[in-house]
């Protein structure tokens, strides 16, 4: 039986684990907890290869199924990154046809580097609002947009490497406290920013699972229930100002 002298965690940009971290480190000072942020497009290789233990990864996840558990937690809802001086950085919540005409910014690799792009003016970029909060600067806004495809965080682990550690920390995630037991159904999940998110565990295989949270803000805090504030309007003459 291996011997654990940390667990160790992966996640993508737009998680912020530090909530998790906290509570691990009073439940199980025993076990440290490593965490370390990856890219997206490499987000299952040190869990594949065995250098991870967990990962919160954006959904989907390539590969076979049945080597994974898969765990859907949260929604993200998607926001056009546009400049602070776009025609539409003051709307609360925009639609795709708003943007249909408007340039785009040439994605990078790197979300840092696409809102650069996007802050000199190539275009608009839409991302998850986690990651646009992640790179936010002072000279472009995220604007909610309303219709586009929502985006999922899910927490995965390998079949092979289930056992009471990772049991332990998928409960701290989940929201269980130390005494509640293991059982199936619905939970409580906890996102990142605290507030609770329903979760279903699916039998602990890809699935859709849970409902995602619905918020409201000009810079990117959800969809779901916020209004457009007459974007289109909001142009002079048609054009930008």
């Amino acid at each position: 039986m291996r011997t654990n002298v940390s667990l160790r965690l992966r996640y993508v940009a737009g998680v912020s684990p530090a909530k998790w971290l906290r509570a691990w480190a009073d439940r199980r000072p025993d076990l440290p907890l490593e965490a370390t942020r990856v890219d997206e497009a490499g987000q299952l290789l040190e869990l594949r290869a065995g250098a991870a233990d967990l990962a919160f990864v954006r959904l989907p996840v390539d590969g076979d199924e049945e080597e994974l558990h898969v765990i859907p937690l949260w929604e993200e809802v998607a926001v056009a990154v546009l400049p602070k001086d776009h025609a539409f950085a003051e709307a609360e919540s925009l639609v795709l046809a708003d943007l249909a005409d408007e340039p785009r910014a040439p994605e990078q690799e790197d979300p840092a580097m696409t809102v650069e792009l996007v802050a000199a003016g190539t275009g608009w970029a839409m991302m998850p609002h986690g990651v646009a909060r992640l790179h936010h600067r002072r000279d472009v806004v995220a604007v909610p947009v309303t219709d586009a495809p929502t985006t999922r965080i899910a927490l995965v682990w390998r079949v092979a490497r289930d056992d009471e550690d990772i049991q332990e920390f998928v409960g701290v995630v989940r929201g269980r406290t130390a005494r509640s037991s293991r059982s199936g159904g619905q939970v409580e999940a906890t996102g990142p920013s605290g507030d609770a998110r329903t979760d279903r565990r699916g039998g602990d295989k890809r699935g859709a699972g849970g409902s995602g949270r619905t918020a409201r803000g000009r810079h990117g805090g959800g969809a779901g229930g916020a209004r457009r504030a007459g974007a289109q309007g909001r142009r002079k003459g048609g054009k930008r100002r």
